[in-house]
């Protein structure tokens, strides 16, 4: 998945072809490789995802323009089972992605992901098997609060 989502971040043509909206992220669906749902995704300054999970699903993305930063969890957080958790010292990383750069990770993946510059961004995201569900979270200090759980007919 790592390696459409660099290929597909590196066809100018499709990035191109996003929609950018000054006032909200805008999305495509892309035809992910083997089954896996794929998105390009428009962030417009200032626009992020908040805390979130996949549902499961393992996921890659590649930052296609601009500058994004991930903020995740380096621990592998439960995905049933709670709706409070107090996070160990020292499981927060921060990565820049620039165009480009990308990562994959696996289903106990949390992370938020933030376009903080002046500028837009588009990166490719894709997931397998195609998500069922996000988990949503707030946080505060070092406690992780579920807020909310969506199914795709909510997107």
């Amino acid at each position: 998945m790592l390696a459409f989502a660099r290929a597909a971040a590196a066809d100018a043509a499709l990035v191109a072809s996003l929609p950018l909206d000054s006032d909200g992220r805008t999305w495509l669906r892309l035809d992910g490789p083997g089954g896996s749902e794929a998105w390009l995704i428009g962030w417009p300054p200032g626009t992020g995802t908040g805390w979130h999970d996949h549902g499961g699903s393992h996921g890659a993305f590649v930052t296609a323009s601009g500058l994004l930063t991930e903020d995740a969890l380096a621990a592998r957080i439960p995905t049933e089972g709670w709706r409070t958790l107090e996070l160990a010292e020292g499981v927060d990383r921060q990565r820049l992605l620039t165009p480009g750069r990308g990562r994959a990770f696996g289903p106990h993946h949390v992370h938020q992901v933030l376009n903080s510059t002046a500028r837009h961004a588009v990166s490719v995201h894709a997931y397998y098997p195609p998500l069922p569900l996000m988990r949503r979270y707030s946080r505060s200090g070092d406690v992780l609060r579920l807020e909310q759980t969506e199914r795709p007919e909510e997107w």
